[in-house]
């Protein structure tokens, strides 16, 4: 089943822009398995570990994200290591976590989906994005 989340675009975000409700929060999350929030310096954000072989399959992925922050302005936190990629997502202006975290999440997702644990696409799998 896709996930409606991913379908959709970010938006730009001012200052004055919408923080997610609790209520909204609690929806995203039920179409983000494996995304957890965490408090840092009292804001929230998402956060999820990707585990992969090694430090290349990492690298490509956390490329991957990086090319999708670009694509959708909207640019996630990322730190890779040996086997695997931790991506911390919040909206930075807000202080405070918005749609667009929970639309960037489900698109790292489909891009997890789309990646075998080597970091190549595989066979029956769209290559990643330039």
């Amino acid at each position: 089943m896709a996930n409606a989340l991913a379908e959709l675009s970010c938006v730009s975000v001012g200052r004055d822009g919408a923080r997610a409700t609790p209520q909204e929060i609690d929806a995203y999350m039920e179409q983000l398995p494996g995304w957890r929030i965490i408090e840092v310096h009292g804001v929230q954000r998402l956060r999820r570990d990707f585990k992969f072989d090694d430090l290349a399959a990492a690298l490509a992925f956390t490329t991957a994200i990086g090319r999708l922050g670009e694509q959708e302005h909207h640019h996630p936190a990322t730190v890779t290591g040996r086997n695997g990629v931790t991506v911390t997502i919040w909206t930075f202006v807000l202080r405070a976590l918005h749609q667009n975290d929970f639309i960037l999440a489900a698109k790292i997702d489909r891009l997890a989906a789309r990646t075998t644990p080597d970091g190549s696409a595989g066979a029956d799998h769209a290559p990643l994005a330039p």
